[in-house]
């Protein structure tokens, strides 16, 4: 009756399902998971008679383990997507507008900001039970650097259904050359024209960049910060996991010594249990056969004291 039930709660459950629904959970599964689930589901549409959600379904790829790996640090930091989105399009922003100093600066938290973020998915890679290689952990990487670059990208990842890694060929946008080298010289009356006006001011659109810059490095800066904290957070509790199973497995082991010995001892119990009965039987048949012996002794003492006495007559 329970496997009725639980066929029957199934059906009711494939009944609603659409591609969304299907797609969001098969790419939060494990990657030995993904195709049997994918068969499962794409038959339980045929079943259903959706034959058209069973096609789309079938076509629904497994994702490389770079992938997993990046879908897998959506989906278990889903708190850390939209701040990266929000630095990604406040970078892209900046970089139209940065000079020298700052583009290396900014490259600076970019690279931190993304080691991070690379390290973080190898370690819930591992946990979940497959290490990536560096290799895989590089196409991570690429993946991380065309989400902060590129709006369509960081869309895609956001969304934990990547197939693929993305290619390390997006980028930032360059920056624009100065408009001074693509305008022709000025000429003198120009210039003299040009030194009587006062120098523009900043424009509302620059500050707006600059604030914009500023931010995104302070949330560039809180993101490695937090990173690192959560990368020691999980260190710890990976160091812990690790010593409570080496506890457990010497636990196992003793209690499993301790069973051996308890088996033993009943063992050595009964069959003393069973000596004792034994001896206690010998002992009460030696015991009797003294009595025995005892009577006859007696029989055989008064019949020489008969015959003596009937001599001494």
């Amino acid at each position: 009756m329970p496997m009725k039930r639980e066929r029957e709660r199934d059906q009711d459950v494939d009944q609603d399902v659409d591609l969304d629904t299907v797609a969001d959970e098969l790419y939060g599964l494990r990657p030995e998971e993904f195709i049997p689930t994918r068969a499962a589901r794409a038959a339980a549409a045929r079943t259903a008679g959706d034959r058209a959600l069973a096609t789309e379904i079938g076509k629904l790829r497994r994702p490389s383990l770079s992938a997993w790996a990046s879908n897998l640090l959506v989906r278990e930091r889903r708190s850390e997507v939209e701040p990266l989105l929000r630095l990604g399009e406040g970078l892209r922003q900046a970089h139209q507008d940065l000079d020298g100093a700052q583009l290396r600066e900014l490259s600076r938290q970019q690279r931190v900001l993304i080691g991070e973020l690379s390290r973080q998915a190898g370690q819930l890679a591992a946990q979940a039970g497959h290490p990536i290689s560096d290799a895989a952990r590089h196409e991570v990487e690429s993946t991380l650097h065309a989400a902060l670059a590129d709006p369509e990208a960081a869309r895609e990842w956001a969304s934990g259904r990547l197939t693929k890694p993305f290619s390390s060929a997006t980028d930032f946008p360059t920056v624009a050359a100065p408009a001074t080298a693509r305008r022709a010289p000025p000429s003198p009356a120009a210039e003299s024209s040009h030194a009587r006006r006062p120098a523009p001011r900043d424009t509302k659109a620059g500050k707006e960049r600059r604030r914009r810059l500023t931010q995104a490095r302070k949330d560039a800066d809180k993101a490695a910060r937090e990173f690192r904290a959560q990368e020691d957070e999980t260190a710890t509790a990976t160091r812990q996991a690790f010593a409570a199973k080496k506890h457990l497995d010497e636990t196992q082991q003793r209690v499993a010594e301790l069973t051996a010995e308890l088996q033993h001892a009943k063992t050595e119990h009964q069959q003393a249990r069973t000596a004792e009965q034994e001896a206690r039987n010998e002992a009460r048949t030696a015991d009797r056969r003294l009595r025995e012996a005892r009577r006859r002794a007696e029989r055989a003492a008064g019949e020489v004291q008969g015959l003596e006495a009937g001599d001494d007559q």
